[in-house]
């Protein structure tokens, strides 16, 4: 072959080569992008559901609440995902701060009762999980158990207790905390933990302390341990859960939320995937899946396993109120973070 025919062979290829990737661009311009701080597992569940009753493709791009939040007000309009799904609610709230949702659609909201999502409409919960206190049964006895989860800022719980602090799980209990008792008694109650508490990874490493007697008792959410226990209860045997009921700061339930990015060219699929994961058929996923956590909407009853939310006593927290910016600040002054 000449040197022109070579050059033109090489670019008709680039031209080839170039019309693929175009192809393949304008192929995934065309699915519905999450960025998703849920757990991947549930999400992916309710994607296959919706892609299986709708046709809708979708693809998600996993992180945390705060890491995918923060990137989402980074990149504003010009962002490329249509849906937001969280774990807590203070990433939801920040990005709804920083006007970037579209309304949830009026079908969509009316299939969520009202303490389950925000009063602005911007965002709803899609899921639940309580604040709870688990505590090693040998180690502690049921009558010795702390009343408030205020309590433990007392000196008699110097070293007998654990958390997560550089989890956006546990931050969203902060956040709640200082919606519900204000800047001072938050520091106070930060400053004892600071003295107390022991810290852990994340919530399944607090819970091994405390199954393992490493610390009498620690602040988690439920469903690590529901999980746990419907397994082998290789880190949840030795433990049982406590909840403080009585509009307790730790009786605060944290929302997932989702919600639909106002620059989204996707609109309809987006408020689609909305209106589904907290329909009967998305909500189910969360009854009878393995997640455990709970559903919010659409009248669709907990896993059997769990208390009832209407048992829980939760106090009433609007969660686009919860500000996270704000508990971080206040976690990182009292040495936490």
């Amino acid at each position: 072959m000449s040197v022109s025919g070579k050059w033109l062979s090489a670019v008709v290829t680039l031209l080839l080569v170039a019309g693929l990737t175009a192809c393949s661009n304008s192929g995934d311009s065309d699915k519905l992008l999450i960025y998703n701080a849920q757990h991947e597992s549930l999400t992916k569940e309710w994607i296959d559901a919706f892609t299986k009753e709708t046709g809708i493709a979708v693809e998600y791009r996993q992180g945390g609440d705060t890491e995918l939040g923060n990137q989402l007000i980074a990149e504003g309009k010009a962002s490329p995902a249509d849906v937001f799904l969280t774990e807590n609610s203070p990433a939801m709230a920040a990005v709804e701060r920083a006007g970037l949702f579209a309304d949830v659609s009026a079908d969509t909201l009316a299939q969520v009762p009202r303490q389950y999502r925000p009063s602005s409409g911007k965002w709803t919960g899609v899921a639940a999980r309580t604040t709870v206190f688990v505590y090693n049964k040998s180690r502690l006895p049921a009558d010795q158990l702390p009343k408030s989860l205020m309590d433990l800022q007392q000196p008699q719980w110097k070293g007998r207790w654990g958390a997560p602090p550089a989890k956006a799980d546990f931050q969203a209990i902060v956040a709640a905390m200082l919606a519900l008792t204000g800047e001072q008694a938050t520091s106070a109650w930060l400053a004892g933990m600071k003295a107390n508490a022991v810290n852990y990874q994340d919530n399944i490493a607090t819970l091994k302390a405390v199954n393992s007697g490493q610390v009498d008792g620690g602040v988690i959410y439920h469903y690590y341990w529901f999980r746990d226990q419907s397994e082998a209860k290789e880190i949840s045997g030795n433990t049982a859960l406590h909840y403080f009921r009585h509009q307790d700061p730790g009786a605060f339930v944290s929302l997932s939320g989702a919600g639909v990015l106002a620059s989204s060219k996707k609109q309809d699929k987006a408020q689609r995937f909305l209106r589904f994961i907290t329909g009967k058929a998305g909500q189910e996923i969360l009854q009878k899946g393995t997640s455990f956590e709970y559903p919010v909407a659409s009248g669709v009853p907990a896993n059997a396993a769990l208390t009832p939310l209407s048992d829980l006593q939760a106090p009433e927290v609007d969660p686009s109120s919860l500000d996270s910016a704000k508990a971080t600040e206040l976690m990182t002054r009292a040495g936490l973070l």
